[in-house]
């Protein structure tokens, strides 16, 4: 189990894919207890993605696996009200950038205990691809060569 610290209101993680930036914030909150986030009130076990609950923003089963997936790896699904900030990219750009940003605040809790298992299935590891830049002459995409004359 993780180690208690005094004085510690929550644990932030950044998660990023792409375009796509999201601020995880998971807050200590007992069984019965409720966290005022942005004039929210979060009960533990809650997930709230710009201030709406997690299954009215990512309605899909496998996205809920997908940003599970670190809580549920790590036995911390009832444990944390998670607070979530996601802007910029795409859907599947923001969904990977969630599990990536609670995965990053699960490693903060308990490196010694959380980390191997996050590592193991590589959810710390940020994905660096990013959309290629487009290249001067090629009409207007990244990877389309200009077009030779025929004769």
């Amino acid at each position: 189990m993780a180690k208690k610290t005094k004085g510690v209101q929550y644990y932030e993680g950044v998660g990023r894919r792409k375009k796509a930036v999201a601020r995880v914030r998971l807050y200590l909150a007992a069984k019965q207890a409720e966290v005022t986030v942005n004039n929210h009130k979060i009960k533990a076990g809650e997930i709230y993605i710009n201030n709406h609950p997690a299954v009215n923003f990512f309605s899909l089963a496998w996205e809920q696996q997908t940003y599970l997936l670190p809580l549920k790896l790590t036995n911390n699904e009832g444990r944390f009200a998670v607070s979530i900030l996601v802007h910029g990219g795409g859907r599947a750009g923001q969904l990977e950038a969630v599990s990536h940003g609670i995965s990053r605040a699960l490693n903060l809790v308990d490196k010694d205990t959380f980390r191997p298992v996050l590592k193991e299935h590589g959810l710390l590891t940020r994905d660096p691809r990013k959309k290629e830049r487009r290249k001067v002459g090629t009409g207007g995409k990244a990877r389309r060569a200009k077009q030779s004359p025929k004769r």
